[in-house]
């Protein structure tokens, strides 16, 4: 058998090498782009883990004792809801009651504040923690700053009427934030909750299929997202409470999670 081996030409061989190199280079570079753009986050100032807010906040609140649970020790997930209350939402403030846990609710307006409002003064009057989910459940990234705010000040005063006390806490529709909605949230006095665990019960009424999906990626000092509103999560709650408890996990709000540290306004919390 012959073979033929050919000396490299070095001009087209570092033309060629250059050419591989920027080709690599530019597919990086467009992932990771896209990625970031799927996220819903791009480029982003003030992301903040919970772990982080609460390491950075330890020098300030030294040998402060934390009640009922202290997340600095313990292994904590806080379990969130997005977009009520609705009709189901009572039977879950059952569930949450009997099993002695304490969520976050991210509420809607339209449809939700004012159509349930003595569920919001329910939620309120059980120690669970209110924010804010918008108005009406709009891409906040699409809106000029005058169109965030009518979104989100709203929700705001709905509550406030409710329950007297007005959210320091919101989480931006479909987790799409960017600098400009950052900047709106940090004037009106609102910091952005994102989420590590999703169980997209939006797409499935499979409650076995919520379980698994919240188990599957349930991490210490993770927020789970649920919505009380489909068919299959509030008979979910139960099980997952259960299981989370029996793997070490105490289930806390937001707040919770990130105390000592307290929200900051513009602020991005995600684990």
């Amino acid at each position: 058998m012959n073979v033929s081996l050919r000396r490299p030409v070095p001009g087209r061989s570092v033309a060629l090498c250059t050419t591989l190199t920027l080709t690599l280079t530019l597919t990086v570079v467009l992932t990771v782009v896209l990625v970031l753009a799927l996220s819903g986050c791009g480029s982003l100032n003030g992301v903040i883990a919970p772990v982080t807010a609460r390491k950075a906040a330890a020098h300030d609140f030294k040998g402060v004792e934390i009640r009922p649970v202290d997340c600095r020790t313990a292994h904590c997930v806080a379990l969130t809801f997005d977009g009520g209350p609705s009709r189901p939402t009572p039977r879950l403030l059952d569930i949450l009651k009997k099993e002695k846990v304490h969520a976050t609710f991210f509420l809607q307006g339209k449809g939700h504040t004012d159509t349930y409002p003595g569920t919001v003064a329910r939620m309120a009057r059980e120690g669970h923690e209110i924010a804010n989910h918008t108005w009406s459940h709009r891409v906040l990234t699409r809106l000029d700053p005058a169109g965030i705010r009518a979104e989100v000040a709203p929700v705001q005063d709905e509550i406030q009427r409710i329950t007297g006390h007005r959210p320091d806490l919101m989480r931006p529709p479909q987790g799409r934030t960017d600098n400009k909605v950052s900047k709106v949230m940090r004037e009106m006095g609102l910091a952005q909750v994102l989420w590590s665990v999703t169980a997209k019960d939006y797409e499935t009424t499979d409650t076995a299929l919520i379980t698994e999906r919240v188990l599957g990626r349930a991490r210490r000092d993770g927020v789970i997202l649920l919505h009380d509103r489909y068919a299959g999560t509030v008979p979910a709650v139960p099980g997952i409470i259960e299981q989370l408890r029996r793997r070490g996990y105490t289930l806390v709000t937001v707040s919770q999670l990130l105390a000592p540290a307290r929200p900051e306004p513009g602020k991005i919390y995600r684990p």
